[in-house]
């Protein structure tokens, strides 16, 4: 039985990778770099500063290790200043009523986002109290695909990996949730996440008695 439900934030509850992809671009220009939202689509659900190395590739530019970090944390105060703008208004269609559903058929609700700065942009939507958990980048040493991030909100929900659904709209995430032991619902289109075990247009299309048609994944090995 399904007991969790566990969501990214970037693409799945709000589109944040859009004022990503300003701030990366932003930064680019900036350095020369051809930047298109092809390329964008790399970067996602990867550290900033492995961003910054595919960036750095895009423009065959070699660069010392202390100036890419000034750098991301360049991209990353611009980020900042556009998401502050944020209001309830962007929240993806259908999501807080999800979330409302979830909650009254007893899930518990995680978010487990990359990004640093997931739990302000939470704040913003006014959505902090709709999660029991809340796992963000400056939490964990492994970025996705590694499972790091979904096994520590699983651990912090108090709940077995394998009773966890994720929420996933990155190739990365979707790995990650299944190197995890999950099951995962991939948001955007199969071409794009052919791993998922089922693929929605958007996070509000999902309809909460899907849960008791998913398959629960068998529990992992204990190391």
């Amino acid at each position: 039985m399904i007991k969790a439900c566990i969501f990214d934030l970037d693409g799945v509850i709000v589109d944040t990778a859009r004022y990503h992809f300003l701030a990366w671009k932003r930064l680019a220009a900036e350095l020369g770099i051809p930047f298109t939202e092809a390329d964008n689509e790399r970067l996602k659900g990867v550290s900033r500063l492995r961003s910054m190395e595919i960036l750095l590739e895009l423009g065959h530019i070699t660069m010392a290790r202390d100036e890419q970090e000034r750098l991301a944390n360049k991209k990353n105060g611009w980020f900042v200043e556009y998401v502050e703008r944020m209001t309830p208004a962007e929240i993806f269609p259908g999501v807080p009523a999800l979330l409302q559903d979830l909650r009254r058929r007893g899930q518990l609700i995680g978010l487990a986002s990359s990004s640093k700065n997931a739990p302000r942009v939470i704040e913003l939507l006014g959505l902090a109290q709709a999660f029991d958990a809340i796992v963000d980048g400056t939490m964990i040493v492994h970025t996705k695909p590694d499972p790091e991030i979904f096994l520590l909100a699983a651990r912090t929900l108090n709940v077995a990996p394998h009773q966890c659904v994720v929420f996933e709209d990155a190739e990365a995430g979707v790995e990650s949730a299944l190197a995890a032991g999950m099951a995962c619902i991939g948001i955007g289109s199969k071409e794009q996440l052919p791993l998922a075990d089922r693929v929605l247009p958007a996070t509000g299309a999902f309809d909460p008695a899907m849960l008791a048609t998913l398959d629960v994944r068998q529990p992992r090995a204990t190391p």
